[in-house]
Formats: structure tokens, C-alpha cells, sequence
């Protein structure tokens, strides 16, 4: 009797516990720390760092790897990474905001990737049934790095986007971040470069940063058309 007493708060802390770390109990608290930073975003207004520049009592080294930090935490919240690059360059300058922005990247980057494969990647993978979804699967999971480095010199497809999707897919951790870090680096010293110019928008280093961020921008419409039509041709 004492037995069968005991067994039974052991079965129901066991079922308990499995409830609690089943792949849709992780999915749904991982849609809620992505509702809270989002909220976040919205009430705090991280963006206006464009305006009000960065507190006057943080200087130098510990300024850049700072901020470094915020772009992280602030594009794994949602916040649009050119608004970012482009405070960047204005606070920092061209080489410091460039330095700043793509550490910011890689940890944004390395943080919703870590989040969508421990928290999403169970309960999403076997939604993967769709003709176009399959197909992504397969690319980011057989030719990950090569994949995530076209995403990332031809922009159109979300920042976050990319991260989550390719949180579900197979890709490891190295290429995935290897791929952010190299691919994100022209765009982002464009963007960085421009904000740093911005007090002389008529100086050659603004009008090539402005024409290379328009030229990518069609670029990978281009792509993204393509690769559509390819998809649906198979």
C-alpha cells in the first residue's frame, strides 16, 4: 500500500515533467519571450538611440562592445538591424561601428538561432510539409553555409526570418554563424558607412554606400524572383 502511495506522486511528477518540456510546451514559451521582447521594443524604443545618441559617460572600448551587445539583444527583439548599423556608424564612426555592428550581428544572430532550435525546432519540424517549405529545408540542411551566406550578401530575407528557419532546418551552429558573420559584412559596413556620413550626404563615400545598399536591394528581389519561379517549375 505504502508502495503504491509513493509510485504514484513519482508518476505524476514524471508526467508533469514531460508536459512541461514537450516540443509545443517549448514552442509556446518561446512564442512568449518573443511577445515579451517585442513588447519590450514597442514600450522602450531602443531606435531612438538615432536621435538621442549614446549616454556621454560611455566612451571608447567599453562603449563599442556595450552596444555590441544591445544590437544583439535589440535584433533578436525584432528591431530592424539597418536602424542599428546606421547608429553605429553615427556614434562610432565607419571602423568602431563596423566592429560594433557585426559582433552585434553574429550575437543576435547566435541568440534566436539558439532559441528556435532548442525551444522550436521539435514541435515545427514535422509542420515541413509544404512543396516550398521542404524545399528550404533541404537547402539549409544539406548546403547550409553556402545557403546562409546568399541570405546574408542579398538582402530581402528578414533578419530574424533567417534565423528561426534556419534554427528548424539541420544546419550546425559553426556554418550558420560563419556564413552570418562573412556574408553580413558588405551591407552592414554600407549601412555603418552611411550613418557615419550622414552629416555629408553629398561626399563619395555616402553616395557609394547608398548605390551599393540599392544595388543589393534589387539584387536579391532578383534572386528571391528566380528562386520562386524555379520552385514552382519543379
Amino acid at each position: 500500500m505504502l508502495e503504491t502511495a509513493t509510485t504514484r506522486p513519482q508518476g505524476l511528477a514524471v508526467r508533469c515533467s514531460r508536459a512541461l518540456l514537450s516540443p509545443w510546451s517549448r514552442l509556446s514559451l518561446l512564442v512568449v519571450l518573443l511577445a515579451a521582447a517585442a513588447t519590450c521594443v514597442l514600450l522602450f524604443e531602443p531606435q531612438r538611440i538615432l536621435s538621442d545618441g549614446w549616454p556621454a559617460q560611455l566612451g571608447g572600448a567599453t562603449a563599442v562592445a556595450l552596444y555590441a551587445v544591445a544590437y544583439g539583444a535589440c535584433t533578436a527583439a525584432f528591431v530592424p538591424r539597418p536602424l542599428l548599423n546606421l547608429a553605429a556608424g553615427a556614434l562610432f564612426g565607419s571602423q568602431a561601428g563596423l566592429v560594433a555592428a557585426l559582433a552585434g550581428t553574429v550575437l543576435g544572430a547566435g541568440i534566436a538561432f539558439g532559441l528556435g532550435r532548442i525551444l522550436g525546432q521539435d514541435a515545427l519540424r514535422p509542420l515541413l510539409r509544404g512543396r516550398w517549405l521542404k524545399a528550404a529545408d533541404g537547402q539549409l540542411s544539406r548546403h547550409g553555409f553556402r545557403s546562409m551566406l546568399a541570405v546574408r550578401l542579398f538582402p530581402g530575407v528578414p533578419f530574424a526570418a533567417a534565423n528561426y528557419c534556419a534554427a528548424v532546418s539541420r544546419m550546425g551552429w559553426l556554418p550558420f554563424l560563419l556564413a552570418t558573420g562573412l556574408g553580413s559584412i558588405p551591407n552592414t559596413a554600407a549601412y555603418v558607412i552611411a550613418g557615419a556620413r550622414a552629416s555629408t550626404p553629398t561626399s563619395p563615400a555616402f553616395l557609394i554606400a547608398m548605390g551599393f545598399i540599392a544595388v543589393t536591394g534589387l539584387g536579391g528581389a532578383a534572386v528571391a524572383w528566380c528562386k520562386r519561379h524555379h520552385l514552382r517549375g519543379r
